[in-house]
């Protein structure tokens, strides 16, 4: 049993990696497809033919979902995404839960469907992740802004990102203060409202860093 106790209304860091730290992306469509999965099982609805979407956006950086389609799945969630970030062999999420059993069966089906895509796709077989989800409740404003500005950061662990990381697609950091490419289905307002701008945000997840170090025992993955 979970040490962390579930409450709709409050915000919860999400997190895992790769069994024992393997990457859990082995090209760019495999980021496409975790990404489809986290952005649109936030409801319990069923998609058919995933590959298709996943297809749709790397061609056109856009799932190509209908209107009606996306507001389904607004109308009927049960939890709500608000900050995200990719990693070669991890991921992070933040997400309010926002109906009963939102977060437990969210990640069940995103990590599920995920590791029966991978293991199916280079034909593999047993646990993709590092077992169940790891999961921490947010207890104020102060480290829920602090947690985005640590989880927007991660990126600049990739050399190529470093210095760039609200450029960064697997992140929704690219989504703040610019065109969110999500529409409803990202939530940054409880955040993105507490700055001026971009610049402020950036400054700060910048500069977040010195403090969230002294503190990285409570974000790890272990």
């Amino acid at each position: 049993m979970r040490k962390v106790k579930i409450t709709q209304g409050e915000y919860y860091h999400i997190y895992n990696r790769g069994n024992g730290k393997q990457n859990i992306f082995l090209e760019e469509k495999d980021k496409a497809r975790l990404l489809f999965l986290i952005i649109h099982f936030q409801s319990p609805m069923v998609f058919r033919n995933m590959d298709r979407f996943v297809s749709n956006y790397m061609k056109y950086r856009t799932f190509n979902l209908s209107k009606n389609e996306t507001e389904k799945i607004i109308k009927k969630r049960k939890v709500e995404l608000s900050v995200f970030a990719f990693m070669p062999n991890h991921f992070h999420l933040v997400v309010k839960e926002v109906g009963e059993k939102g977060i437990s069966e969210y990640m069940q089906r995103v990590q599920n469907a995920y590791t029966k895509y991978f293991n199916t796709k280079y034909e593999k077989s047993g646990h993709l992740f590092q077992g169940p989800f790891k999961i921490k409740h947010v207890e104020d404003n102060e480290q829920l802004i602090h947690l985005s500005a640590y989880v927007h950061r991660n990126p600049r662990e990739i050399k190529e990102w470093k210095g760039k990381e609200n450029q960064y697609p697997w992140s929704s950091h690219t989504d703040y203060f610019k065109e969110n490419r999500w529409g409803g289905l990202l939530l940054k307002e409880i955040i993105e409202n507490q700055f001026k701008n971009q610049s402020d945000y950036d400054s700060f997840v910048k500069n977040s860093g010195t403090k969230m170090e002294t503190e990285s025992e409570e974000y790890e993955i272990k």
